[in-house]
């Protein structure tokens, strides 16, 4: 069994587009998924250290029993949890991205946006 993590919005319109592209890409059978609302700004601003240790709590459950092979971290149109235009949720998953990188060195981490048409691309 092979499994990667996304860490995505708890809204069920990008669930499958992401599980569907993470398969492709990490080349996995599964996807463990960790949601909230607005994960994207959460883990950028980390104003909400309860928040952000649960996040972490639940993805080194994915990593160490797992054996996760990548992590992303999703935004996406039309989020009620991060209103954000697109540029600006994207620097979120850029910051975001590189603040789990500094926890989880040498683990492949990605930025995902999708789209108003629910198509997943990286950012």
């Amino acid at each position: 069994m092979t499994f990667c993590t996304a860490i995505n919005c708890m809204d069920g319109r990008v669930q499958l587009p992401v599980i569907r592209y993470l398969q492709q890409r990490f080349g996995v059978e599964y996807v463990d998924t960790i949601t909230e609302p607005g994960p994207n700004r959460i883990l950028a601003e980390r104003t909400n250290a309860a928040l952000v240790q649960s996040i972490l709590t639940r993805l080194n459950i994915s990593v160490e029993k797992h054996g996760s092979l990548g992590i992303a971290v999703v935004g996406h149109h039309d989020c009620a949890g991060n209103p954000a235009s697109r540029e600006e949720q994207v620097q979120h998953i850029a910051q975001a991205v590189e603040f789990l990188r500094g926890q989880y060195a040498g683990m492949e981490i990605i930025g995902l946006w999708a789209n108003e048409r629910w198509q997943v691309e990286e950012v």
